[in-house]
């Protein structure tokens, strides 16, 4: 109790000394490209606020740190002085000595097990040992999936009665829409089974969204079902009395296929080979995109495959009308929101953690470790979209830019016209 007094204490005076922080200590900086004739014509500016703050606000430690972190920022914040979980306090610089432009109240965007600022998607993690079943089931929502480890077979029938059987693999997708029943089995391929990331076009999923065919077979009287099938009561007489959800069985074979189907197959397969995909290279990192314009069936969630290395930044964007649910696979990140009307919070990442990311709020990701950032931007839309601080200065009238921002005629000479989505170091 003592230690969260404390800690509470001394972070809620770093905070708001931060807040009460003379304007002329916050920083910005932009590096974008234009016409340099333009810029030279327009009127000189006239300060109408304070200058924006020189102090480059970094973040004070990571995750691999030895040193014992504290709520201090410059002169802002104190020591703490009870017992101090300085494991967790390593994990979350940004929590514990925020920047200085960190202001107003944007809710935590950083997942322990609930996050309740993400209303437009949910996510769970699953682990599936070799052989394993996840049964025969549907939703009311979409389900679209990133395989983490290991390999897993799918099955699914369309409303058209069309089937899909297929494999996939670390790296690899699969979607599948609102009320197509399908099922998800660990082969053998890996001894450790597998594990998948699953997100769901809703924050408010839960399993109550879940239909299971065990769940169903056990509630409906079994005269009932004797007609449905058009066989003897006595056929179902080993039927489970309850779900099996997950259960144990034999790995299935490697040559797999779909039952003869006299409809066919599904045409637009449900599962989309990512790892096969090559990365698009950018200055700092990399990118992959998969929407509705390559993976056709994904009608609800789009991703973007992103790389940063050590230095570089995913450059400062926002998405016009979607919210961003983003899985962090490898690295360390920090991200810094901002939500309009001086409001703006700091958070960091590291492999396993899960953000949000409200449409529109302006937004980052920096690399702050010493090896490759990995994440997923994922979406509840059918097509990826963001739109690049720098680009748009870039394409915006030079005067317009100078009388807004102060910048000199060189920093506008170098403003850069194409999105560079991620920025490498300098």
């Amino acid at each position: 109790m003592n230690r969260l007094l404390v800690s509470a204490a001394c972070s809620a005076l770093l905070v708001t000394l931060a807040v009460a922080a003379p304007a002329s200590e916050i920083s910005s900086s932009v590096s974008i490209v234009a016409s340099s004739s333009i810029a030279s014509t327009a009127p000189a500016p006239s300060e109408t606020v304070p200058l924006a703050s020189d102090d480059p606000n970094a973040a004070l430690w990571n995750a691999d740190t030895t040193i014992v972190p504290q709520a201090i920022r410059g002169s802002l914040g104190a020591t703490i002085l009870g017992p101090q979980n300085i494991d967790i306090d390593r994990q979350n610089a940004d929590f514990l000595a925020p920047p200085t432009t960190d202001a107003g109240d944007i809710p935590n965007a950083k997942i322990t097990e609930v996050m309740p600022i993400a209303t437009s998607m949910a996510g769970v993690n699953m682990r599936l040992e070799a052989g394993a079943i996840r049964e025969l089931h549907w939703h009311k929502t979409a389900e679209w999936s990133f395989v983490i480890s290991g390999f897993v077979q799918l099955t699914a029938v369309d409303s058209e009665g069309q089937n899909f059987l297929e494999t996939v693999g670390p790296g690899d997708l699969w979607y599948f829409p609102p009320g197509i029943p399908h099922s998800l089995q660990a082969t053998n391929e890996s001894a450790d089974g597998a594990e998948f990331l699953l997100v769901f076009d809703d924050g408010a999923f839960s399993e109550d969204s879940t239909f299971l065919l065990t769940d169903w077979m056990s509630h409906i009287p079994k005269e009932v079902i004797a007609k449905n099938f058009q066989t003897n009561i006595s056929a179902f007489d080993h039927i489970p009395g309850q779900q099996l959800y997950i259960f144990p069985s034999a790995p299935p074979p490697e040559n797999a296929v779909a039952p003869e189907d006299p409809q066919g197959h599904v045409p637009n397969p449900f599962t989309f080979k990512l790892s096969q995909v090559k990365a698009t290279p950018l200055s700092g990192g990399s990118v992959k995109v998969v929407d509705s314009s390559t993976f056709t069936i994904a009608t609800e969630i789009a991703v973007a495959d992103i790389t940063v290395e050590p230095g570089a930044i995913r450059e400062l964007h926002w998405h016009p009308t979607q919210d961003e649910w983003t899985y962090y696979l490898s690295g360390l990140g920090r991200v810094t929101l901002f939500g309009a009307q001086g409001n703006s919070r700091t958070f960091d990442y590291e492999p396993g953690d899960v953000g949000f990311v409200p449409a529109s709020f302006g937004h980052f990701v920096e690399n702050i470790g010493n090896t490759t950032l990995h994440f997923l931007e994922i979406f509840n839309s059918d097509r990826f979209q963001d739109i690049s601080l720098a680009q748009w200065l870039a394409l915006t009238p030079p005067a317009l830019v100078k009388a807004h921002l102060q910048l000199d005629d060189d920093t506008i000479d170098h403003l850069n016209k194409t999105k560079q989505i991620v920025v490498g170091p300098q």
